[in-house]
């Protein structure tokens, strides 16, 4: 992959540089209809557990998106995350390069991805970090060494809101076996050892807000992607052909599907492509708290969900050599997991031909030496 010279990014331009610059067709429709979801509420599940599922399900399989309330993650918490970012997102450029996002690393902060694209570019700034949970205080401890013993108290409000997300998502993945009808815990033990990532996004105001987007068409390449957005909105779905907004709703959660869970489901879930539009009079932020598999689990499509009706559609796959694919050789777009998918059997064939090939050599070899 070509890397390109950085851009200086601040969000304070009042004429955006021709990268931010989108071609018409992929231009924002600030003004679209809003998409209403379906509510699922944790609280009262135990009751209501075969509806729940039942709403996910037709969720999942039309457009990938639902709503969760009562999800029991501390509501206090979730305020000082969002006021954390307000702390960062602060800092002179200079201060926020301490955790620069190396190149093809999933991890640290990028300024609009300046570096490692060169047109299209999303019109915001992001930290990101790695939670594994089997691993003590890896959020905290990661701010420190590249920001500094004073970040201690930051990292520490992220490392339990991971470890707060990573306690809902393995709920809420129990429900989706559950719409599945696969056994409650199938996708629970999956995913109960996992290599996630939080991503904290920051979109500045924008002179020019119906020239780009905040982020570009796409679909998570994730598993699982739980969403909290600022009452600002911006957040935009693709369902039955046309753009819907997703307006923010106090106390919810967004959740949406991934193309790694649509491979586990061989695509009776659909991972559905959205994107982020800015605006000219304030700044949005949002946590995304992406749910992966352990890195070297292998991603296999779930047993009794391939049939006649519905061949098998995905090769097996590891997250680490999905998440390689979509940092060194693909820009995440609406059509990421068939790209990833031809070029996992375009490796393996590679690898087979030169086994193949090196197989016959050590034959003739051995069949040389008894001449």
């Amino acid at each position: 992959m070509v890397h390109y010279q950085p851009l200086a990014f601040d969000g304070s331009e009042s004429n955006i540089p021709s990268e931010f610059i989108w071609p018409d067709d992929e231009k924002p429709c600030l003004d679209a209809p809003e998409l209403v979801l379906p509510t699922i509420d944790l609280g009262a599940l135990r009751p209501a557990l075969s509806k729940a599922a039942e709403a996910v399900s037709e969720a999942c399989k039309r457009h990938g998106f639902f709503l969760v309330v009562n999800h029991g993650v501390d509501s206090g918490l979730i305020d000082k995350a969002h006021q954390y970012m307000d702390v960062f997102f602060g800092l002179q450029i200079s201060e926020k390069q301490k955790a620069q996002r190396k190149v093809g690393d999933s991890y640290g902060y990028a300024s609009s991805f300046v570096g490692r694209f060169s047109s299209k570019l999303p019109w915001k700034e992001t930290l990101s970090f790695r939670f594994c949970p089997h691993t003590p205080n890896i959020v905290q401890n990661y701010m420190v060494k590249w920001m500094g013993e004073e970040f201690r108290g930051f990292g520490r409000i992220y490392q339990e809101y991971c470890e707060a997300m990573n306690k809902l998502s393995l709920q809420l993945m129990e429900l989706v076996g559950i719409s599945l009808g696969l056994d409650q815990s199938y996708f629970k033990d999956l995913f109960e050892e996992n290599d996630s990532i939080l991503r904290l996004n920051h979109y500045p105001p924008c002179q020019q807000p119906d020239s780009t987007l905040g982020t570009g068409p796409h679909s998570d390449p994730t598993s699982l992607t739980i969403l909290h957005q600022d009452q600002v909105g911006g957040l935009q779905v693709f369902s039955d052909e046309k753009w819907h907004s997703i307006a923010p709703i106090p106390g919810a959660l967004v959740v949406n599907i991934g193309d790694t869970l649509m491979a586990l489901t061989n695509g009776v879930y659909k991972s559905c492509v959205h994107r982020a539009v800015v605006n000219n009079r304030v700044a949005r932020r949002s946590l995304a708290f992406f749910l992966c598999p352990k890195m070297d689990k292998t991603v296999t499509v779930a047993q009794g969900l391939v049939n006649a009706a519905n061949p098998r559609r995905y090769p097996d796959f590891t997250w680490a050599s999905l998440l390689e694919f979509t940092q060194r050789h693909y820009r995440a777009d609406m059509k990421t997991l068939d790209a990833f998918s031809k070029w996992v059997q375009h490796q393996e064939s590679t690898e087979k031909y030169e086994g193949d090939k090196q197989g016959k050599h050590l034959f003739l070899l051995h069949a040389g030496s008894k001449e």
